[in-house]
């Protein structure tokens, strides 16, 4: 049940090897890409062909065939400013997008109009699944710092599906991962601790950031205590309690937005207690 938990967002897939990957901390979310030009049915099948983040949007084992029909999936590229919205909740569900750079959170507004924050989606996680029970999307999804999306029309997702089937076996897994996150979360804010919440959202933000080819005890958090306080259920007072206690405790190192894990199995043994016999 842990496993689950700290693993919310994570992918299956790892970056190609081939790609060289800059690795530092402050870094983490800017992934490098080719200078922009104007985009053509060519220019976008080399893009996707040639992407480091292929197979964690893209599925794997794809035959040359197979992988051409997919390249075409991706109408355009989107680039989003920091602070603007890439979806809004009630707009009309057309598309998902796979995240080329950057990094989002997804929300909604409660009752009081304060935003509810949903999740955070990094560069080759896919957004937009929410819009496709009815037609409109449910949620904001909004950058977090400058991003990138490749478009995704769900249309020709829909038909190409039915042409390749690996490319509907992993739309499922995509769904079902969604599924697994959120069971994870409804755990997370029904029965955890503060100390837990927090130590579960570090393990988990850094497993995946590892996925992509980063620091696995690095990260710069691109979201602010609030919003990490928003997601786990806590106030801000709380969150920044919580990470002095770590502080204390010599299980991380905090400079504003930077973290460094000391001690990953001290938040391991966090989330995941061990029984004393």
């Amino acid at each position: 049940m842990t496993k689950s938990i700290i693993d919310l967002h994570q992918g299956n897939h790892m970056f190609d090897s081939t790609a060289p990957i800059t690795k530092t901390a402050e870094a983490h979310a800017t992934i490098a890409i080719a200078p922009a030009t104007p985009l053509t049915s060519q220019t976008i099948k080399i893009a996707c062909s040639n992407c480091n983040l292929r197979e964690l949007c893209m599925p794997l084992g794809l035959s040359p065939s197979e992988l051409e029909k997919i390249d075409d999936v991706v109408a355009n590229r989107r680039k989003v400013k920091r602070g603007s919205t890439l979806f809004r909740n009630g707009e009309r569900f057309t598309s998902l997008y796979a995240i080329r750079t950057g990094f989002f959170k997804t929300c909604v507004a409660s009752e009081d109009g304060r935003d509810q924050v949903t999740g955070f989606q990094m560069a080759g996680e896919v957004i937009g699944l929410d819009g496709i029970v009815n037609d409109f999307h449910t949620c904001d999804a909004v950058a977090l710092e400058d991003a990138e999306v490749c478009v995704m029309p769900f249309d020709r997702v829909e038909e190409l599906s039915r042409e390749v089937n690996a490319l509907q076996r992993h739309v499922h897994k995509i769904m079902s991962r969604e599924i697994v996150r959120e069971n994870g979360v409804m755990l997370l804010l029904g029965s955890m601790r503060a100390e837990e919440r927090l130590a579960a959202f570090l393990l988990n933000l850094v497993q995946r950031l590892h996925a992509r080819g980063f620091s696995q005890s690095e990260l710069v958090l691109r979201m602010t205590r609030e919003e990490i306080g928003s997601y786990l259920g806590l106030k801000l007072e709380t969150v920044s309690r919580t990470f002095s206690k770590f502080v204390e405790d010599g299980i991380v190192e905090v400079k504003q937005r930077h973290v460094r894990i000391l001690n990953t199995e001290a938040l391991k043994d966090i989330v995941n207690p061990k029984v004393c016999n």
